[in-house]
């Protein structure tokens, strides 16, 4: 018999593993059908409070994973596009959101869909293999797998008989439904269960399968679901450990958020769930029902304790957002001012549960931030030239070299990870992202380069003995202003949606960079034979307008990778 029970236990395990890997399939299914479409009614549909919570309801609804829509609203208070308040409220709606999940297990528990999941898995296989349906099809794999493993945990359940289990029955009969300490013990549980798994749709499965058969009663299987609730903001906690101040703070307001409902739901427990039971026509003794319809309604009662936990918390808890809001500001502080020049990647953090969707945007955003980065890198190379203090121009020159350092180690990291998402299952407009985003990496570190070439070029005169012209300064200085305005266009056709932008100041800038550069040379071999200036000035003064003319060769690969669009094209 020992043997037996080990049987189903693996097969229990089994059976957890093909739901967690179903429901990860058809969310990330979901979102790349959904694409950007999600970000940007997340971006934009958050104006207040109430159109926050309503757009985390249906991101979480469309995607089937809170954990998705909690981490993409933690990227996005990471990223500056959206603020505490409206994330406080995104996460909100995302709690209800997720009472979905929990309304679609308790259907495949309480009814048999063996029928139906052969063929989603056949029509699945064969769209998989299409290109325009294939996100269709891994959608239909997912939700297939899902309601799969329902069934096997279902005969498992029935295989393992607890009913008649004199030890499982005499476990469970230990506890005193009628104590906070008991119910508290099973809250416990059920939070740590669900940090450790990472998935509350594998507890509440669990949940489900020891209330149907009689075993757990119904007040120990909700304090495991209260659990649950507090558990799965693990995920997006572990997610803003890296990420800014604000981005942590959104987190744990997530984890405020239900440890407060839970904490009041204790409070008034029995009458609560007793008005839940009643709702759906259940007794909580269980007194009088057969183990048939324990089995068919007790996943009913699980699934609507969880959707009226989540609404009423949100509805009480909404008025006191700004009140969240100052508590976790409270709670955690402003960190203390980092160094810009230190090497530090700001939005891409570990692979928590992060989808290649996400992981796209993530990297965008550091895209950006490395582009920023080197455009005031090129702004030192301006304080530079202009500098006579002998100790601040060499404090600026060692700057420039250390932002150097910083643009190589950036291109590396970003790389690595965009190499890293590359492994998954992409779409191909993730691929042709990922692609047009390496290109840009590599045309920004050689941004970088030429600053630091301009820099030497620049540190070789201040050691010489002669100097450039005032007229040469002037040259320089306007050509200077000139890359200026190439790299702040370059980060504005980064920062904005590409629907929306025009590339062709980009590309008219660079011909007025091009232009320039080719006026400078021939006024040079004039001035030159003229005697105006050394022949060795004369070099010098070139490499740094030839330098000037192939970083914004650089700028503009930049924007064709990002536009899509080459230079004569437009």
């Amino acid at each position: 018999m020992d043997g037996n029970y080990f049987s189903i236990f693996m097969e229990i395990l089994g059976s957890l593993a093909l739901l967690i890997y179903g429901m990860k399939v058809m969310s990330e299914a979901l979102q790349k059908m959904a694409g950007s479409q999600l970000r940007h009614i997340l971006g934009a549909m958050t104006s207040n409070r109430f159109t926050g919570m309503l757009t985390g309801t249906f991101i979480t609804c469309a995607v089937q994973s809170s954990s998705a829509t909690t981490v993409m609203t933690v990227s996005f208070v990471n990223a500056g596009l959206l603020t505490l308040a409206q994330a406080i409220s995104v996460i909100m709606g995302a709690n209800i959101g997720t009472t979905l999940t929990a309304w679609i297990m308790s259907l495949g528990f309480k009814v048999d869909l063996t029928m139906a999941i052969f063929p989603a898995f056949l029509i699945g296989i064969i769209l998989i293999y299409t290109k325009k349906s294939r996100y269709i099809g891994d959608f239909l794999f997912g939700i297939a797998f899902l309601f799969f493993s329902l069934v096997l945990l279902s005969d498992a359940g029935k295989e393992l008989d607890l009913a008649h289990n004199s030890g499982a029955i005499d476990f469970f009969s230990s506890f005193d439904t009628s104590s906070h300490v008991s119910i508290f013990i099973f809250l416990l549980i059920g939070t740590v269960i669900t940090c450790l798994v990472q998935s509350s749709a594998a507890v509440m499965a669990i949940t489900i399968l020891l209330c149907s058969t009689g075993v757990l009663p119904i007040y120990l299987g909700i304090a495991l679901v209260m659990g649950e609730n507090i558990g799965t903001t693990a995920t997006a906690n572990l997610a803003a450990l890296g990420a800014n101040t604000q981005a942590r703070r959104a987190a744990l307001a997530h984890l405020v958020f239900n440890v407060f409902g839970v904490i009041w739901v204790l409070f008034m427990f029995y009458p609560f769930v007793n008005m839940v039971c009643s709702l759906v026509g259940y007794n909580p003794s269980g007194i009088g029902y057969s183990e048939a319809e324990k089995a068919a309604i007790l996943p009913i009662v699980l699934a609507a304790f969880h959707t009226c936990f989540n609404v009423t918390n949100t509805f009480v808890l909404i008025w006191f957002i700004p009140l969240i809001e100052k508590v976790v500001c409270w709670i955690i502080k402003p960190s203390a001012n980092v160094d810009e020049d230190d090497f530090r990647l700001r939005f891409i953090q570990g692979g928590i549960m992060k989808t290649p969707e996400l992981s796209v945007l993530e990297a965008q955003k550091e895209v950006l931030s490395f582009a920023e980065r080197i455009h005031r890198m090129f702004g030192m190379v301006r304080e530079l030239l202009g500098e006579q203090d002998d100790d601040k121009f060499m404090k600026t020159y060692d700057r420039i070299e250390k932002y150097e350092n910083i643009s190589d180690n950036m291109e590396i990291e970003i790389a690595k990870y965009l190499d890293h998402v590359s492994n998954a299952h992409l779409s191909d407009d993730t691929k042709g992202k990922i692609r047009a985003m390496l290109r840009q990496i590599a045309e920004i570190e050689s941004i970088g380069d030429s600053c630091n070439n301009l820099a030497r070029t620049i540190k070789r005169r201040k050691t010489g003995k002669e100097d450039f012209t005032e007229q040469q300064y002037e040259c320089i200085h306007q050509m200077f202003e000139l890359v200026d305005d190439a790299l702040n266009e370059m980060n504005t056709l980064l920062k904005g949606y590409k629907e929306n932008l025009d590339p062709a100041r980009s590309f008219n800038i660079e011909n007025e960079i091009n232009n320039y550069r080719n006026q400078l040379r021939t006024q040079n071999i004039n001035d030159i034979n003229n005697h105006a200036y050394t022949y060795a000035v004369g070099t010098m003064y070139m490499d740094i307008i030839q330098e000037c003319e192939k970083l914004g060769d650089y700028v503009v690969n930049v924007v064709e990778s990002r536009m899509g669009v080459k230079q004569d094209e437009v």
